[in-house]
């Protein structure tokens, strides 16, 4: 079986399409945090490199996978926010396993050094 047939029968398959982006799971945490956030403020918070072009194509994957949502308010200027679906919060649990696993490998880390 190929990879994209066993994409929604296979979780670890399913879930690894659905996270390809390369700050997927940072932009999760970072919306995890908020009720809402706006995209400029989005932009601040997430690490230097990433481009406005950048972001944005991971904020529509995201959003056409379901786990966020987009906000478009009609006024001047024009103001977008983004926040987790109800799916996109069921993540959270799986944001908290993976902090500490993080935190255990960078003790891990500086172990060995």
């Amino acid at each position: 079986m190929s990879k994209k047939e066993l994409f929604g029968l296979c979780p670890y398959v399913t879930s690894q399409k659905v996270l390809t982006g390369k700050w997927s799971m940072y932009i999760l945490y970072i919306l995890s945090q908020e009720e809402a956030i706006r995209f400029n403020e989005l932009q601040r918070r997430m690490p230097v490199e990433m481009t406005h072009t950048t972001l944005s194509r991971q904020l529509k994957s995201l959003e056409e996978e379901g786990l966020i949502k987009r906000i478009e308010y009609s006024q001047v200027p024009p103001k977008v926010e983004y926040s987790l679906t109800e799916v996109g919060k069921k993540f959270e649990k799986v944001l908290d396993v993976l902090r500490e696993w993080g935190e255990e490998y960078i003790d891990y880390l500086n172990q060995r050094m």
